[in-house]
C-alpha cells in the first residue's frame, strides 16, 4: 500500500497549532506554526496484525489511550506544517499494512558441506607447513 492510497477519517484526527522553535526570527516567537496531530488509532479500523506493527513503528509516539501523536515543526506555516504531519501518518499506516515476508530457513548441501570441509583441510595443510624446518 503507497502513502498516497490511505484514506483517514477525518473523525480520527484532532490538531493543535503550537510556538515552533528554529528559525524564523522574532516571529517564531509570535506565531503558532507547529502542527501537533492526534490521532485516534481505534477510530482507522485497523486489522490487529496492522494496529501492532503501528505501535512498533510509533514506538514513544503511541499513548497508552491508543492515541498516536505526530507533531510537525519543519515548515514556517501553519499550512506545510499540516500537510507534513498527514503525509508522515498516511507514511506509517501504510508501513503498517505491509507485511514481512517469512523466512524459511535453509539447510547447505551435502557437497556444500563436503566443500567446506575440502577447504577447511586445504587451509589446514597450508598452515600446517609453515612450522620451523626440521634438517633430520
Amino acid at each position: 500500500m503507497k502513502p498516497e492510497d490511505v484514506l483517514i477519517p477525518e473523525a480520527a484526527l484532532s490538531e493543535r497549532f503550537l510556538a515552533a522553535t528554529g528559525p524564523g526570527g522574532q516571529n517564531v516567537n509570535k506565531v503558532a506554526t507547529a502542527c501537533q496531530l492526534r490521532v485516534e488509532v481505534f477510530k482507522l479500523g485497523l486489522s490487529p496484525d496492522a494496529y501492532e506493527r503501528l505501535k512498533t513503528i510509533a514506538g514513544s509516539r503511541m499513548t497508552t489511550g491508543g492515541e498516536l501523536v505526530i507533531t510537525a515543526r519543519r515548515f514556517r506555516t501553519q499550512e506545510a506544517n499540516r500537510e507534513d504531519a498527514r503525509a508522515r501518518l498516511a507514511e506509517m499506516i501504510a508501513a503498517a499494512h505491509m507485511v514481512q515476508a517469512k523466512r524459511k530457513p535453509t539447510r547447505p548441501s551435502r557437497a556444500a558441506k563436503a566443500r567446506r570441509v575440502d577447504e577447511k583441510k586445504g587451509r589446514s595443510a597450508i598452515k600446517a607447513a609453515r612450522g620451523r624446518i626440521r634438517l633430520d
